[in-house]
């Protein structure tokens, strides 16, 4: 995959795969900046059920607009290969953190804060999903 072109995008490295796909660090040559991709693994694209909760999951993250949830870019699919496109966040996951050090209470109230606002959207009855990405920035 890595070197691979989806539509203005050219595929980096591998950051990490999971059960619903593959994340890869891409470069959007049209807009000169890094991006990340989602890519639906060929097994799961040719499941027309999962195909379609991919979309949903990318649709549902492009109908929100918040500091804490990962914003999506765009949405395609390239010869046979699904992907969505986010922004590219680079840091230590939440955790990550929680893994090597136990913040103080303060930081924990406002980390539980920062997660909570970024989910409300979700459940304000605009919007519901199977999946979000909730990001803490420092």
């Amino acid at each position: 995959m890595i070197g691979t072109r989806l539509g203005a995008y050219r595929v980096v490295a591998l950051l990490g795969a999971g059960g619903m796909g593959e994340v890869y660090r891409a470069r959007d040559e049209r807009l000169a900046r890094d991006v990340a991709i989602k890519v639906l693994p060929g097994l799961l694209a040719d499941d027309p059920e999962r195909l379609a909760r991919f979309e949903r999951e990318a649709r549902a993250l492009a109908a929100l607009s918040h500091p804490n949830i990962l914003a999506i870019f765009d949405f395609g699919k390239e010869a046979g290969i699904s992907y969505a496109v986010t922004e590219l966040l680079e840091g230590e996951t939440l955790r990550q953190q929680l893994t090597r050090e136990r913040p103080p209470w303060r930081k924990t109230v406002e980390i539980a804060a920062a997660i909570a606002d970024g989910l409300a959207p979700f459940f304000a009855g605009r919007l519901a999903a199977n999946q979000s990405k909730v990001v803490w920035y420092q």
